[in-house]
């Protein structure tokens, strides 16, 4: 994937929107998701005439746009935004692991593992944790 992000950066148009936990925990998951897609659309110095999203729900943009679920299996662009998408995600949880040391970040990348899970029971939630994710919520309310 690092290979391929350094392929696309170099030969594609790229915008990114993080949706942050604070947004999440206030929005839901799947409006923040569609906010940072819009927040990716926008950023791009060239605005699209038209836009393909992986899914079954797309962001209100300011151009035409299709849904196709599965779409980074069909869509070689879906697939390239994958990729931007998981490998800057990847590197957010990196750095997180830096600053929170302990979490296992860098390892499993925020995914709900036994690792993690072990982590956040020695631990508790840092500030990063979803708070309205159910097994986080759970543990606060300990």
């Amino acid at each position: 994937r690092e290979r391929l992000f350094a392929e696309i950066m170099v030969s594609a148009k790229v915008g990114v929107g993080i949706g942050d936990e604070v947004r999440i925990d206030r929005d839901n998951i799947l409006a923040s998701t569609l906010w940072a897609m819009a927040e990716a659309f926008h950023s791009l110095v060239e605005t699209p005439h038209y836009a393909l999203v992986d899914g079954n729900r797309a962001p209100k943009l300011s151009c035409p746009a299709q849904t196709i679920i599965s779409g980074d299996a069909r869509s070689l662009s879906i697939a390239a935004a994958s990729i931007i998408a998981k490998v800057t995600r990847d590197r957010i949880m990196v750095a997180l692991d830096r600053e929170f040391p302990g979490y296992g970040f860098a390892r499993h990348k925020g995914y709900g593992t036994a690792i993690h899970h072990a982590a956040l029971f020695e631990l508790g939630p840092c500030i990063h944790h979803r708070k309205s994710f159910a097994p986080i919520a759970k543990l606060l309310a300990r």
